[in-house]
């Protein structure tokens, strides 16, 4: 497998990815050319700058698949209908699968490379909070990896001790694990890791109460692998424990006004319980590369985005209760703006220097002619999320500049909306609705922070539940994760949900949005998935079944008697 090249990298010189120096206090890195790892972690800062890559270099490679897989499979992104994650059509050749695998495989080998290094480097000047607090961000960032790897892959190797296999033999012959076992080891993972946090951590660093809400998620997952129509009770109730928990505990508060989550200026909010934390520095792999990938070309200075074709899908916009075919937008929902641009949408804060961004086919160029955009996608509609506009921007929201390829914009992987929303459904759980008081209290705060006018719900269905996640977390890598959740226990259901999605495209948009034609001119070229090509999980890369030949035979029982935890 991919991941023992890695591993050995990793085992051998766990400050090699911690870089150059950083522009945010608490991701700080040491300079590489001072220390060996037996001279490190002799100070509580160094041991706080060793996890501090963790927030952001080892996912850099994950980037592309969080939206491929997150949003694209799901139905919320479009990248064309030939697109492979568009029709379902995955092959383990997939250059971004590789990158996803690889990138997975190194954070952990990173997360058990560092928890070592603490047990048995650590000088005696170490206090044993910062100890234990390093531990514990780095066991929350080991479990959030293999949730996604179960999520992606199903059945896949635990790999708890580099040391250990480096040492064996069986480096290349390591067999997977079943699925329901990679679940007990992401719970253990996060119970150890409760253990060690506390309630309280640094801004922007995993505390105690991020780990309680993504042990929350966890169980709301795991309800429902290998059930039949309904979901275990007692996992519901460790979802609704660890998530209200969170809710009367942790002292956060939803951001009043949803699009500010987004901006530079709230990186650290209290509305975003994990996250990565990327950074503008001359170490490649530390930065957000998403407005590249997703921005229309010419949205920067730096000739660096190259998403004028990546749009939001017909499918989501209807879920807004919008339509791409006509000039009238409802703006009802705050976060449909905040989540899609759309013709005769204004944004203050994209190129505020230059008076604002307009959406606006007809007149792609700035005011000051400095910047122009290029339109094209046939939804008719482009990413929001993401993005951070021009330099300008960047440097008000930051106190720094941009540069190719690379904003300091973080990417928030828990929200505090999400945990509330896990907390409705958990609470539902297997009924077909709830009048439970702290659901409704938790949907409706969601759900009314957003939409106009909105009038609190005295009964919700799982249908409010999962139509709500989709517009709260649409293009947060987040939804297709809950169509795995959903298969684990009703996979027809799931299957029918995403053929029934509309993943065409409107015909002559160009000439109605420029004033060219009108409206009769736009018409439907509707395409929807076969549900014949619809799995639930993603093949494993070529390189790691090369490598690993064992990937493809079934998997074993973990022996949880073989860790410590």
């Amino acid at each position: 497998m991919k991941i023992i090249n890695k591993i050995k990298v990793l085992a051998t010189a766990i400050i090699v990815m911690a870089g150059l120096s950083s522009c945010e206090d608490f991701l700080s890195r040491p300079t590489i050319d001072n220390y060996t790892i037996d001279g490190f972690y002799q100070t509580d800062e160094q041991c706080f700058q060793a996890v501090n890559p963790i927030y952001n270099s080892p996912w850099y490679d994950f980037q592309r698949g969080f939206v491929k897989i997150g949003d694209a499979l799901s139905g919320n992104v479009f990248y064309g209908t030939d697109n492979a994650y568009q029709s379902f059509v995955l092959k383990s050749s997939d250059e971004d699968i590789r990158n996803e695998s690889a990138s997975l495989w190194s954070v952990n080998a990173y997360c058990n490379t560092l928890i070592e290094n603490i047990d048995l480097k650590a000088g005696p000047k170490v206090t044993e909070k910062a100890k234990n607090t390093v531990k514990g961000e780095a066991l929350t960032w080991k479990a959030m990896t293999y949730f996604y790897l179960v999520r992606c892959f199903g059945a896949v190797p635990i790999i708890h001790n580099n040391s250990e296999i480096i040492a064996s033999s069986d480096v290349n012959n390591i067999y997977k694990n079943k699925t329901e076992d990679v679940y007990t080891y992401i719970v253990k993972t996060l119970e150890k890791a409760i253990e060690f946090l506390p309630e309280e951590n640094a801004t922007g660093r995993i505390d105690k109460f991020s780990a309680y809400g993504l042990l929350a998620k966890v169980y709301l997952a795991k309800s429902g692998f290998g059930q039949n129509g309904t979901r275990v009770q007692a996992d519901l109730d460790k979802a609704a424990e660890y998530a209200k928990k969170v809710i009367d505990e942790s002292g956060r508060k939803l951001t009043p006004v949803y699009s500010d989550i987004f901006r530079l200026q709230n990186n650290f909010s209290d509305e975003s319980l994990i996250a990565w934390h990327w950074t503008v520095s001359n170490n490649w792999t530390s930065q957000n590369t998403f407005q590249s990938d997703l921005g229309l070309a010419g949205f920067s200075e730096f000739a660096d985005s190259w998403g004028t074709w990546v749009g939001l899908t017909v499918d989501l916009q209807n879920a807004f209760g919008e339509n791409a075919s006509s000039l009238t937008r409802n703006n009802n929902d705050a976060r449909r703006k905040a989540t899609m641009m759309m013709q005769g949408d204004h944004y203050e804060y994209f190129w505020a220097d230059k008076g604002g961004f307009d959406y606006d086919w007809k007149k792609p160029n700035s005011s000051d002619g400095s910047l122009t955009v290029t339109y094209g996608v046939g939804t008719g509609s482009n990413c929001v999320k993401h993005l951070v506009g021009n330099n300008g921007d960047h440097v008000a929201g930051s106190k720094m500049g941009m540069n190719r390829m690379a904003t300091s914009l973080s990417t928030h992987i828990l929200r505090l909306a999400d945990v509330y929303l896990i907390y409705a459904e958990a609470k539902l759980g297997n009924a077909s609705s709830t009048s439970d008081a702290g659901a409704l209290s938790a949907f409706n705060a969601v759900r009314g922070r957003s939409v106009k006018n909105y009038v609190n719900k005295s009964s919700i269905t799982f249908d409010d539940i999962f139509n709500e996640r989709r517009l709260e977390l649409a293009c947060e890598g987040d939804f297709w994760f809950d169509f795995v959740r959903l298969s684990y226990y009703k996979e027809s259901d799931a299957r029918a949900r995403l053929a029934a999605q509309e993943r065409g495209y409107w015909n002559g948009l160009e000439g109605f949005y420029k004033g060219q034609a009108d409206a009769s001119t736009v018409t439907m070229g509707s395409w929807k998935v076969s549900s014949s090509n619809i799995k639930f999980t993603i093949p494993f890369p070529d390189t790691d079944l090369a490598a690993n030949p064992r990937l493809n035979e079934e998997p074993v029982s973990f022996d949880f008697s073989s860790i410590g935890y």
